[in-house]
């Protein structure tokens, strides 16, 4: 099913309410006047709330599923169905808005 596309402006965060941001966006595609973010994008995470418990907050992630026919450079873009996972938590990211014109399967 088709799903916004995700771009440097989209608000995520981790399960813990940690602002998830992308290092480095694709800056060859944009949407809405963003770059595009792709698979292989790292996130940083800052402000993990995971407290009370032994493990550490999240500080990095990555997504792991993307979309399967939308490319930039060759490589997946992210959208907001994706799936994604914090280290070292293990817990998903969960993005909540993104552009809404341009969709990708």
């Amino acid at each position: 099913m088709a799903a916004p596309i995700l771009h440097l402006g989209a608000t995520v965060m981790c399960a813990h309410a940690g602002s998830a941001t992308p290092a480095a966006p694709f800056p060859r595609v944009a949407v809405s006047g963003q770059p595009v973010v792709t698979l292989a994008t790292p996130y940083v995470v800052a402000g993990c709330a995971l407290t009370g418990t032994t493990a550490p907050p999240c500080v990095t992630a990555q997504w792991i599923v993307g979309a399967t026919r939308v490319l930039a450079g060759g490589i997946p873009v992210l959208t907001l169905a994706g799936q994604s996972i914090c280290a070292p938590s293990g817990t998903p990211l969960m993005p909540l808005v993104a552009q809404t014109r341009a969709l990708a399967t």
